[in-house]
């Protein structure tokens, strides 16, 4: 394990220098614009779709687009409201950019209850500096149509919906022939950092898990999500009078590694306890893990530094003091921060843009390297 702690001053003027120095190592390709578009998957039935009454894999998509492209900011919020999130200016369903002609390829997996473009400021930054990103929206566990129990509790099928999104990004005729099938990898936050090590070969076991729970009482990585206060409860009930749901609550236990993907990015990853050590120490691919010190949502004591002490190689970079789960979701408007204060304000002295800086730094030179 390779761990490395950033030192900031006042509070985060190295962190910054490190963004500044990754940006400037890829600046000479750097596209001017980025362009986005969805798409919606659909796998061959049957799949699991989690109680989700959308049977597609929706997903977002940001790659280097032509400069002629008319950008325009991002923003995100509850329709016929005001924004409350806000990213860097895309084009949409612009041309892509004509050179190279071969992009590598990002895989997006967002947190619990989220959606793909909560992390368009990561997204984006990757697509502007010559990837494409697709990142898709999970059946049941998205905040674009209601919420399940089993799109909040059959983590490990968030794995293979980024496979078959892979599927469909390969198929597509316009992203396509673009792709450089040798040069792909995935990146994803919270839930989305599990779903990272699901993809790389981590084995889920809920029984350890359970065994885990029963000695914190509901505390740490056992707390259950604010969407969900009940899910354990709702979950026991619908496993007794729902035969398909029980059935796929025994599928924990399977592998769900895609070879196609070679490199894995977490941002603050959780769920930690439920991946058997034997199958963490087996992952062979490259994993960099990125997360704050003072996050309580998921704490870094039993997630990233196991995570990273277990995994062969793998990089661990904690920013210190009061940096929180949330940091790395989409900057906040002025009504996000009123409306959205446990998601949008940070602790005193934390910097969400200079956090976002460093790690697109982190991520990018990460990609480069592991995906040449």
């Amino acid at each position: 394990m390779l761990m490395r702690t950033l030192a900031f001053l006042l509070p985060l003027v190295s962190a910054l220098a490190l963004a500044v120095t990754a940006s400037a190592e890829s600046a000479a390709q750097t596209p001017v614009k980025v362009g986005f578009a969805f798409r919606r998957f659909t796998p061959p039935e049957p799949y699991e779709w989690r109680g989700s009454s959308t049977h597609a894999l929706v997903t977002a998509i940001w790659y280097p687009a032509v400069a002629s492209a008319e950008a325009r900011p991002q923003h995100f919020g509850p329709p016929n409201g005001p924004a409350l999130f806000i990213a860097d200016p895309v084009a949409e369903n612009a041309a892509i950019a004509p050179s190279p002609v071969r992009l590598p390829l990002i895989l997006l997996s967002h947190g619990t209850g989220g959606t793909a473009q909560s992390l368009a400021w990561f997204a984006a930054a990757l697509a502007a500096q010559g990837y494409i990103v697709a990142g898709v929206n999970h059946p049941g566990n998205n905040a674009t149509e209601p919420y399940t129990v089993p799109g909040f509790m059959l983590w490990w099928k968030r794995a293979e919906d980024l496979s078959r999104v892979l599927d469909g990004m390969l198929a597509d005729p316009q992203f396509g022939p673009r792709i450089d099938r040798q040069r792909i990898g995935a990146a994803g936050f919270s839930l989305g950092g599990y779903t990272m090590m699901a993809l790389a070969g981590g084995i889920t076991s809920l029984a350890q898990f359970e065994a885990f729970c029963q000695e914190r009482q509901g505390q740490g990585s056992c707390k259950m999500p604010p969407e969900f206060p009940d899910l354990r409860e709702r979950s026991e009930a619908l496993a007794k009078s729902d035969r398909a749901y029980a059935a796929a609550l025994g599928d924990d236990g399977k592998s769900y590694r895609d070879p196609r993907i070679r490199a894995v990015f977490a941002m603050a990853p959780a769920l930690g306890p439920v991946f058997t050590p034997a199958s963490l120490a087996a992952i062979a691919i490259p994993v960099a893990i990125a997360a704050g010190e003072g996050d309580p949502i998921v704490p870094i004591g039993e997630n990233a530094k196991p995570y990273a002490a277990t995994i062969p190689h793998a990089e661990l970079t904690v920013f210190p003091g009061a940096v929180g789960h949330y940091v790395f979701l989409d900057q906040c408007t002025d009504a996000g921060r009123q409306s959205l204060p446990g998601l949008c304000v940070d602790a005193p002295g934390v910097d969400r843009a200079a956090i976002h800086q460093a790690t697109i730094g982190m991520a990018s030179k990460f990609f480069d390297t592991a995906l040449r």
